[in-house]
């Protein structure tokens, strides 16, 4: 479940570098800001569980273009430094407008799921963590169908591989960043929305949220779908292995140090490709 999660913020993530080069740090917040969305729509407005699952994909997707347009359009062409300051910026900007609005205090989204676990022989699991388990599972598969076999992902993938040339041949290069960072921006709150309901909603969940998808990025190769989808399930694995095993306390740790190990054996990740997008 872990897995599914982490790869939908990987694949956000290196779609918006791979084609932007841009380092978006409002990727975690806009992980939050899906799980808050779901708990809005779920508690106080009383919408369907599945119905406000969806809304708050596409809300993160909307919040992702308007950020896109006010602040990276008219950074275009501007240095890294500039960028970046700018996106901390806007990352700190949303993590108090939440706890502005929310308060610090952590708040669970209600599920309409069954109580009794799902039992298969000796193993049991609740219902709600299947439900997840399958929806980032069908959700990654459509993610690299848009990419892949789509005229808008084929648009991307000849911006990503040379912006210019692209231009010549009439992709309109400001539409495919605000329609990248759109989608990745959509993928980070469909994970908030799935994990929020699991564990709870708080300001600051982004912040190793944040944190992870960067690491699954670098681990799986910058600008490969593929491998952020591989990297997001080694993360969790190398996670859960370690709490079982040696200590829950450095259950995120794990994960971080087997990453440390694998980039010092092969410091381009485990499946970078050059020029790759898909």
């Amino acid at each position: 479940m872990l897995g599914g999660t982490y790869a939908l913020l990987g694949i956000g993530l290196t779609l918006i570098f791979g084609i932007m080069r841009v380092v978006n740090f409002t990727h975690g917040e806009l992980y939050a800001f899906g799980a808050y969305c779901m708990y809005a729509l779920v508690v106080p407005v009383g919408m369907n569980f599945f119905l406000a699952l969806l809304l708050s994909m596409v809300l993160g997707a909307m919040l992702g273009a308007v950020i896109e347009m006010l602040l990276l359009g008219r950074l275009r062409g501007a240095d890294i430094d500039t960028t970046m300051l700018v996106m901390i910026g806007a990352w700190i900007a949303m993590q108090n407008t939440e706890q502005l609005i929310w308060s610090g205090v952590a708040l669970s989204v209600p599920n309409p799921f069954p109580a009794a676990p799902l039992v298969v022989g000796p193993l049991s699991v609740s219902w709600l963590r299947v439900f997840v388990l399958f929806t980032a599972l069908a959700l990654i598969v459509a993610a690299y169908a848009v990419v892949n076999r789509t005229k808008l992902g084929k648009a991307m993938r000849a911006t990503f591989q040379d912006r210019e040339t692209a231009a010549l041949m009439g992709v309109r290069i400001d539409r495919m960043h605000t329609a990248t960072f759109a989608l990745g921006s959509g993928l980070a709150a469909a994970g908030g929305a799935l994990l929020g309901p699991v564990f709870v909603v708080a300001p600051t969940m982004g912040d190793l949220a944040a944190a992870k998808a960067f690491a699954i990025v670098i681990l799986g190769g910058l600008g490969n779908i593929a491998g952020a989808t591989i990297g997001g399930f080694i993360l969790a694995f190398a996670e859960e292995l370690g709490a079982g095993y040696i200590s829950s306390g450095y259950r995120d740790a794990m994960g971080f140090v087997l990453i440390i190990i694998i980039l010092l054996v092969k410091p381009t990740g485990l499946f970078a490709q050059r020029e790759r997008i898909g």
